[in-house]
């Protein structure tokens, strides 16, 4: 009896896929890559075609000769690794550590690990496809460039450890960028005028927003012009000018990509990227269910594509019709993304089995598996659900030549809301508003004003990040996650309630790569380049052409930086403070949570102090100095160096000069000093010269 072969990546895929095969099959894992670039040096002989130098990694010798036992004994080999460019490479590298040459071997590929899929892939081999291995390896090729070139240069200016990287450095000057824009933003003050309203008697009150006059639009400014309208309004008389009465389609969310699941999965379930993909991985590569037996429960992971297949798609519309009924099946083929960065070789991200219900599957997976499953089973069987209808009501009403507007909705038909409530839109329509008619007599019982202030832009989280990354087209699903989670690690940024942070050496880090490699850290450059890598894979462009436009400027900037380098001596700064220990001025070095104070007599003293930077303004609560300090995850702010006798700090910087109209303290926002106190609102443009 002839025997065969299945490699794949890991083993509890291996586990999952023996158990559909029979014994003529043995499934083996090679635990992920068995080959890569050496750590020690680049790699990449840049004056022989770039040519990569692969070896094989650090502690895989024993899976390898296991694998090659396996090889002998076997009359045909199968590569089922991943579907996507990695996976196609790690087969490419199996193939030629294995020497595969002279053996009957296939690549198979299958978008979800269950019986059907997996035998269809076996009745479909091919070969390895080298256009998505040299896509994978323009890709690593580069990474590994930058990365060997450029960390050097920040070992020298900032500290050892540190790294850069082609898509890591964007992210971070993305988020550098936001902050930036949140610490220089000035907030306008704007009110808001609502008359609460009676019709016909009635005792409900309603609602309505002032928004102008007859001519257009008006914008409340301050108090005094609130009060203003509220004395010549209050006057006159409010009657209903028009009722528009109609009806608005919501259409279903289209099913999961990597990027919208890690988005959703965050919002929702409150799961870093990382800990998303991790469980993701998990359903994917099979989960024992009782009565299917072991089963990967989602599609494959990393993807984004929305399509689906026929037959998942006319699959889950028979589930729809038998447990919800034929009105709740959508009508008409789903709706498609028009990214045209979209690589469509993957469907999206769905369960395998339609029919499997969280309900059903519930008791036999652990909390957080249950609830991204139940998630991505939502959001799919929703998006081949129908629209939701809400019935809708415009009310325009007039009190003189002013204009008051009011708007309200409620569902008419839930549609896809059934299965996947994905954002808090509630009914706002009662009784007294489906009674209205502009007949209605309407009585005004008061106007309220209301103070607002502009915002700032939000700070990014883990799932709007992903958001402007995936927008920007920035990396790719597989490396969003990977991306956030060396930031993190690296401490360049942090993350508090879900907000990231950039740190003071994310800062120092972003701001050495900025003067230094402008090219890198730029969005558009950096979205044109994986434009080129993408069209590797469809066979357009060779990889070593676009490394070798690429090298030479990179290169001819890493060696401009090492000449101002080496024409600067880079030695510690001396401080004020002194060693309490051996009496030295202690010097501010860089360390993972920033600069500190280190006696300049290490390892002899091995003395350290926390570093307080005086930034020569006192403390309005006080007298003392204003320092900048860090918070115990590394954000930035400026306090006391009191504390904890005074308490005071800011987010901004402060300003040496008290506000002239309130006396309060200042901060510095961009270009201006800002009062601190947001209702005072004075703001002046600041003297640059001092």
């Amino acid at each position: 009896m002839s025997s065969k072969l299945v490699i794949v990546e890991s083993p509890a895929k291996a586990k999952t896929i023996q158990k559909f095969l029979g014994k003529t099959y043995k499934v083996v894992a090679s635990n992920g890559h068995v080959r890569d670039l050496p750590k020690s040096t680049m790699g990449i002989d840049v004056d022989n075609d770039y040519e990569p130098r692969y070896i094989t990694i650090r502690g895989k010798g024993d899976i390898l000769a296991q694998l090659r036992k396996e090889v002998k004994k076997a009359d045909k080999v199968y590569l089922a690794t991943d579907p996507d460019r990695e996976g196609e490479a790690i087969s490419w590298h199996l193939y030629h550590a294995l020497k595969l040459d002279d053996k009957n071997c296939s690549r198979i590929t299958f978008n979800e690990i269950t019986k059907d899929a997996v035998k269809d892939a076996i009745k479909h081999s091919r070969d390895i496809d080298m256009n998505l291995v040299d896509a994978q390896q323009a890709r690593r090729v580069l990474d590994r460039l930058v990365g060997y070139k450029i960390s050097p240069i920040l070992w020298a200016k900032i500290k050892r450890g540190l790294s850069a990287g082609r898509v890591q450095s964007v992210a971070l000057r993305i988020i550098n960028d936001r902050d930036q824009e949140i610490n220089d933003f000035i907030p306008n003050e704007y009110w808001t005028l609502d008359a609460n309203l009676t019709a016909d008697e009635g005792k409900k009150p309603l609602n309505a927003r002032f928004i102008g006059d007859s001519k257009g639009k008006i914008e409340i400014h301050n108090a005094e012009e609130a009060q203003a309208f509220i004395d010549e309004i209050s006057k006159l008389p409010f009657e209903i000018k028009e009722i528009k009465k109609g009806e608005r389609h919501k259409k279903p969310p289209l099913p999961f990509t990597t990027s919208t699941l890690q988005q959703e999965a965050s919002k929702k379930l409150n799961m870093s990227t990382q800990k998303t993909m991790r469980l993701a991985q998990e359903l994917y590569e099979g989960v024992p269910i009782k009565g299917h037996g072991t089963i990967g429960l989602i599609s494959y992971l990393r993807t984004d594509s929305t399509r689906i297949s026929e037959v998942a798609d006319r699959n889950c519309r028979e589930y729809i019709r038998d447990q919800y009924g034929e009105e709740l099946e959508g009508k008409g083929a789903a709706r498609k993304t028009s990214n045209s960065r979209i690589q469509d070789a993957h469907e999206a991200i769905r369960p395998t089995n339609s029919s499997l219900s969280p309900v059903i599957v519930k008791d036999q997976l652990s909390r957080d598996l249950f609830r991204l499953y139940q998630l991505i089973w939502m959001r799919f069987v929703a998006s081949r659900m129908a629209d939701a209808v809400y019935e809708t009501l415009s009310v325009q009403i007039g009190a003189g030549d002013y204009v008051f507007n009011l708007t309200a909705s409620r569902v008419k038909f839930e549609g896809f809301l059934t299965v996947y409530q994905y954002d808090s839109e509630k009914s706002t329509m009662n009784a007294a508003l489906k009674k209205l008619s502009e007949n209605s007599v309407l009585t005004l019982q008061d106007l309220q004003p209301t103070q607002h202030f502009t915002q700032p832009p939000a700070h990014y989280t883990e799932a709007s990040l992903v958001r402007a990354l995936e927008e920007l087209g920035i990396g790719r699903p597989s490396t969003y996650s990977p991306t956030i989670t060396t930031l993190l690690g690296r401490r360049y940024i942090v993350k508090e309630n879900k907000n990231l942070y950039i740190t003071e050496l994310g800062e120092a880090v972003n701001d050495m790569m900025m003067q230094g490699f402008p090219s890198i850290v730029n969005v558009n450059f950096t979205a044109n380049m994986e434009s080129l890598l993408d069209g590797i894979e469809e066979g357009k462009v060779k990889w070593k052409t676009i490394i070798e436009n690429f090298y030479p400027d990179m290169n001819e900037a890493v060696e401009a930086a090492q000449r101002e380098l080496d024409s600067v001596e880079i030695a510690d700064e001396v401080s004020d403070e002194v060693c309490e220990n051996c009496g030295r001025n202690m010097v501010i070095k860089y360390g993972p949570h920033g600069k500190f104070l280190a006696c300049p007599g290490f390892p002899e003293c091995k003395n350290t102090m926390p570093y307080y930077e005086k930034i020569g303004i006192n403390c309005p609560k006080c007298g003392k100095d204003i320092v900048l300090k860090k918070t115990k995850k590394g954000r930035k702010y400026y306090g006391c160096i009191g504390f904890p006798d005074c308490d005071f700090m800011s987010w901004q910087k402060p300003s040496a000069k008290a506000c002239p109209k309130c006396g309060g303290y200042m901060v510095e926002k961009g270009k201006k000093n800002v009062c601190a106190n947001v209702e005072c609102g004075y703001s002046e443009d600041r003297d640059e010269s001092n």
